[in-house]
């Protein structure tokens, strides 16, 4: 009816047709399907659901290690003030890189559209719509963020006891396949993510009747003052003539978010012995407020396809190629800024970066400058936060031309203004070296940019890395 007034009245008055066309989309807006203004009248099952299954369900399932679980709408309705009030706030889904500088794989960043459509379901009251849990029925217990592993390795348990300290180890564990074998991508999962801080991990190779006591069983020394890295005898590493084999470079590695990343086929893959080893780095857990028992696993993944293209990793900073200026002292109640710059040798493509900072970190910013003065962005983050520690793997290969110049700045805030600052009142925090290399504890401060790189060939530009079938469903 009101239709037809509202069309009876245009006739008779066609001198304000404009203006009553204006005033409708004015106050129409509000409550239409517009991109800035959400779903009007959204319900669960067709517009909430899909943002929950995409966005939130790969963390917040079984085993997927949030703080609580996602997997029906009587989940999500529980919680939905709480989703509304972070979805609003832009603290979930984490994504700390700026998507006006550079774009990633598998960016979890919601659209104006998609908050409001949660802050409107919210309001509204959490309509049901006809067949909720469609979706979310199907999403599985957390295993792999890769798929389902060809292999499994378990690291040795660690008790982490309720007011430990920062504590470090090194791991080994080994598996014993009937043939030699390619593998594709290496997974390191956390079984305790909250007090995990790094694992980094590289392989050994055995060759066949080269170590006649090869034992599959975990094995672990924990690093004091009084154990050094340079001190692994207990490992049992070396093979019969006592000398252990050469390693292969950085296979896994884990911080806080991290999860795995599996590159088209024949990138970085390579091949391991019936007999071989991973041997854990640099593992390192944070302080527990509870007791808790850790047994991490490494999940394998096995391709018929030999290794084409190997992986090479450049670190600049903390234990890198590259000097931080100034020095990474952080006095009390100050924020300071550092820099550390490398110029590349020859052309290469990259595939990875990783920025790495510890609790003081307040933003950072990396870019390449070409030798004819062109900037290449390569990543930004505005607001650090030292639980999102992503590898941001950029959708093609990115070129980085010999002689180019990388730059990387970082901001460090130590003061009260710093939620996640260690210490009440501040304190001066700096680089600091212990047990044989630069200390991971997360009270001390690091300033690390790690870039997985190819050298160039022709081409490289189109090559697609994401990822061919992965599924939180799988």
């Amino acid at each position: 009816m009101q239709k037809v007034v509202i069309l009876s009245f245009i006739m008779k008055n066609n001198w304000i047709i404009i203006g009553i066309f204006a005033v409708f989309g004015l106050f129409g807006s509000c409550g239409n399907n517009s991109k800035e203004n959400g779903i009007a009248k959204p319900v669960f099952d067709l517009h909430i659901e899909p943002i929950i299954t995409e966005n939130c369900a790969p963390c917040h399932r079984e085993n997927g290690g949030a703080p609580f679980v996602l997997a029906s709408y009587e989940n999500v309705r529980k919680k939905a003030k709480t989703i509304a009030k972070v979805t609003a706030l832009r603290y979930m889904p984490p994504w700390p890189a700026d998507p006006s500088y550079s774009h990633f794989i598998g960016e979890k960043r919601l659209t104006e559209s998609q908050i409001q459509t949660l802050q409107n379901w919210v309001e509204q009251g959490c309509a049901p719509g006809e067949n909720p849990n469609a979706l979310l029925s199907k999403v599985k217990p957390f295993e792999s963020a890769l798929g389902t592993p060809d292999y499994v390795m378990y690291l040795d348990s660690v008790v982490l006891n309720q007011g430990d300290e920062d504590r470090f180890f090194l791991m080994k564990t080994s598996a014993q396949l009937p043939q030699k074998t390619y593998i594709r991508a290496v997974e390191l999962v956390p079984d305790q993510r909250q007090v995990m801080h790094h694992f980094n991990g590289h392989l050994i190779n055995y060759a066949p009747g080269s170590k006649s006591n090869f034992n599959t069983n975990p094995l672990k020394v924990e690093i004091t003052p009084n154990v050094s890295k340079s001190q692994k005898a207990d490992l049992d590493l070396m093979a019969d003539n006592g000398i252990t084999p050469e390693r292969v470079h950085s296979v896994v590695n884990y911080l806080p978010g991290v999860i795995g990343t599996m590159y088209p086929e024949g990138i970085g893959t390579f091949e391991v012995s019936p007999q071989f080893s991973i041997i854990g780095n640099d593992v390192h857990y944070g302080p527990s407020a509870k007791t808790r028992v850790d047994r991490s696993k490494i999940n394998l993944f096995f391709t018929k396809i030999p290794p084409k293209r190997g992986l090479g990793e450049l670190m600049l900073g903390t234990n890198g190629v590259s000097k931080i200026e100034p020095p990474l002292v952080v006095p009390a109640n100050k924020i300071t800024r550092h820099k550390t710059q490398f110029v590349v040798p020859e052309d290469i493509s990259v595939l990875t970066v990783n920025p790495h900072l510890h609790l003081l970190g307040k933003s950072i910013t990396a870019y390449a400058v070409k030798p004819n003065g062109d900037t290449i962005p390569l990543i930004r983050i505005l607001k650090w936060d030292f639980r999102w520690q992503y590898f941001y793997t950029y959708e093609k290969m990115l070129k980085i031309p010999r002689g180019s110049k990388i730059e990387v700045i970082a901001e460090f805030d130590n003061t009260r203004n710093n939620p996640f600052n260690p210490f009440n009142p501040p304190q001066t925090v700096a680089e600091r070296f212990e047990y044989g290399g630069s200390s991971m504890k997360a009270t001390d401060e690091m300033f690390q940019f790690i870039i997985t790189f190819l050298g160039y060939q022709p081409g490289d530009e189109k090559i697609s890395l994401k990822p061919d079938g992965n599924s939180i469903n799988r």
